[in-house]
């Protein structure tokens, strides 16, 4: 007799038993409709991702279902979370009753709720925990990275497990592998066999598996809910609606000491990627100048991003009442300048996306400039995103400033942008029905994977 496809899948994806509840308790009333619904869903898979976009509430999200399995379990939890987000997370939880304990290392872990910073998790020992959370999960994205390593074998053998992110596969839908690795799920490769194929050759170009794809967003919705606003659940969207958001590109002309900087006689437009480095580190004098113009042009706040160390050293001395957060400095001292950036202490904050781009909530601030960019779309949006988010009132303007010679790179970037978009909308519209179910329906469910449609598996897989 021959195998189904679901027997097919059964056989090669990890078994995982039901970690989750069978009869969760009530819930938090400040919650939103939706925001309940996902935490609901999320304690009864016991393992479950949930990638909902900026301002979305997934702080309050993961407060909860931490709450409720430290109950359950009697053990105690821990949060990762980006530089920073830790003391926003311990407020939000003071707003909701819950007491959650911002740990520097193992001494201060208490038996109850804890949060970390990612860079400090070597100092805690991880065996006690009932529950983790892993806020700004995408920096698990990369199954070649050391983080994804480090953090697969601190929590190998920890019960429950939440991810949340907004950007959990920003350039391609294999990204989604890692999350479900560190669910465990399934492992990357074992996804990549069932429903991916690649083209060949060095590239390794992964794509969906065309008889595999409704069937593969069908299992992605048994662990993962893709939420990019309310209506996505069947909820209202009213209070969920972003403000209009304007880029306003700036390109300074390039002059004859930048020229000679890159050893050209001529003005070249870069090609490769290290001719754009080499523009871009010969046209700072410019652009941070540009920057200033605007800058200081109002005393509204700004946040200011930059690439290259010299471009942040640069600008603290171009504008007034700034503060510059910058990697060399201790971790106390960075969150000490993020935090009071976000208290109004002072103007303008000047930093880099791979510093302060994860997890920070700054409404107050709706003005942004990028003194330059780099070719991450998820670094830029997600730096964006700090300003455009549900709940801010205001247009956000964000500037970017490139120089002639840096070519294409900006329109390259928001073409990227678009990419992203229709990627984005095309994985929540292709999850949106099975998300649906999933959350919503009424009974339990568990990782045990049960296809809606059964195919038979062609004879040139079985050999």
């Amino acid at each position: 007799m021959e195998d189904t496809y679901a027997e097919f899948v059964a056989r090669k994806l990890v078994k995982v038993p039901p970690t989750g509840m069978e009869n969760v308790p009530p819930l938090d009333a400040s919650l939103f409709p939706h925001q309940e619904a996902l935490v609901r869903w999320a304690l009864q898979r016991g393992r479950a991702a949930v990638f909902a976009d900026t301002g979305l509430g997934k702080t309050r999200i993961q407060l909860e279902w931490a709450r409720h399995v430290h109950a359950y379990t009697g053990r105690p939890i821990i949060i990762l979370a980006p530089l920073a987000v830790a003391a926003q997370t311990v407020e939000e939880g003071a707003s909701m009753g819950i007491t959650v304990t911002e740990c520097r290392d193992q001494s201060d872990v208490t038996g109850g709720i804890n949060i970390i910073n990612y860079e400090r998790l070597h100092k805690i020992d991880t065996a006690p925990f009932a529950g983790v959370v892993l806020d700004e999960s995408s920096i698990i994205k990369h199954y070649e990275s050391k983080t994804l390593a480090l953090l697969m074998a601190a929590f190998a053998s920890t019960p429950w497990k939440l991810c949340a992110t907004a950007t959990p596969a920003p350039n391609d839908y294999t990204e989604l592998g890692t999350h479900a690795e560190f669910l465990g799920i399934c492992s990357r490769s074992e996804m990549l066999s069932e429903f991916f194929t690649h083209d060949g050759g060095e590239t390794q170009k992964w794509r969906l598996k065309g008889h595999a794809r409704d069937i593969y967003w069908e299992w992605v919705a048994t662990w993962a809910a893709l939420v990019q606003k309310p209506s996505d659940l069947g909820f209202d969207d009213g209070g969920y609606l972003l403000p209009p958001y304007e880029v306003h590109q700036h390109v300074t002309a390039t002059n004859q000491d930048e020229v000679a900087a890159m050893g050209r006689l001529f003005a070249p437009e870069a090609q490769t990627l290290m001719e754009r480095r080499q523009a871009r580190k010969a046209s700072i004098d410019s652009r941070v100048a540009k920057v200033a113009e605007i800058v200081n042009a109002d005393q509204q706040p700004w946040v200011v991003w930059c690439d290259l160390n010299a471009e942040s050293e640069a600008l603290v001395r171009a504008l007034s009442d700034a503060r510059e957060v910058r990697g060399s400095q201790s971790i106390e001292e960075k969150e000490s300048l993020l935090r009071g950036f976000a208290a109004g202490e002072y103007r303008v904050i000047v930093t880099k996306p791979s510093i302060a781009g994860f997890g920070l909530n700054w409404q107050h601030c709706s003005r942004m400039a990028f003194v330059g960019v780099t070719d991450s779309w998820e670094a830029y949006y997600q730096a964006v995103r700090r300003c455009w988010r549900f709940g801010q009132p205001r247009i956000v303007h964000v500037h970017v400033i490139s120089s002639e010679m840096e070519g294409a790179v900006v329109s390259n970037l928001l073409r990227k942008e678009e990419q992203a978009e229709r990627m984005s909308a095309e994985l929540s519209a292709a999850t949106a029905a099975a998300v649906r179910n999933e959350i919503i329906g009424q009974h339990r469910r568990t990782n045990a994977y049960v296809p809606h449609q059964i195919l038979e598996v062609p004879s040139w897989l079985k050999s």
